[in-house]
């Protein structure tokens, strides 16, 4: 291999470990008439770049793994499933923590835009099909610590 070709490779490397590593980290737990339904490790996206990126390119996300998109304010959220290779749910949350819609099984690499419905400050992303196993609903609730 030439210097040339183990320096891109390395630059590779370097570049998508950084992209990782902004990403904050927390736990998200969802809670049903105030009672926990599940608990996320998620990363959090909170820079316009980090939201831009999100779960691109991953292979998989654990059943209890997520990522959790932080607007900081109420907005309209945009979301699509471009360089993303596995099945999520959306789930669209106000600013008060109240889970305003679900986008269930967003296909992989669709560039089809998932538009929230109403202003949502966070936007969870979790494996395709959780929401629906968990019971999660509409109205439901999410509580968030963040590290």
């Amino acid at each position: 291999m030439s210097r040339l070709s183990v320096f891109a490779v390395l630059l590779l490397l370097l570049t998508t470990a950084s992209a990782h590593a902004e990403f904050g980290a927390g736990v998200v737990m969802l809670e049903h008439a105030g009672r926990p339904v599940a608990t996320f490790g998620v990363e959090v996206a909170t820079s316009a770049d980090d939201r831009a990126h999100g779960l691109m390119d991953r292979e998989k996300l654990d059943a209890n793994k997520g990522m959790l998109f932080d607007y900081g304010e109420p907005t309209m959220a945009r979301m699509w499933m471009r360089r993303t290779l596995i099945p999520l749910d959306m789930v669209f949350i106000d600013a008060d923590g109240v889970i305003q819609h679900i986008h269930a099984d967003a296909v992989p690499k669709d560039e089809t835009v998932i538009a929230s419905p109403v202003a949502v400050r966070w936007v969870l992303e979790i494996p395709g099909g959780r929401a629906s196993a968990i019971g999660l609903k509409p109205g439901d609730r999410m509580k968030l610590k963040t590290r």
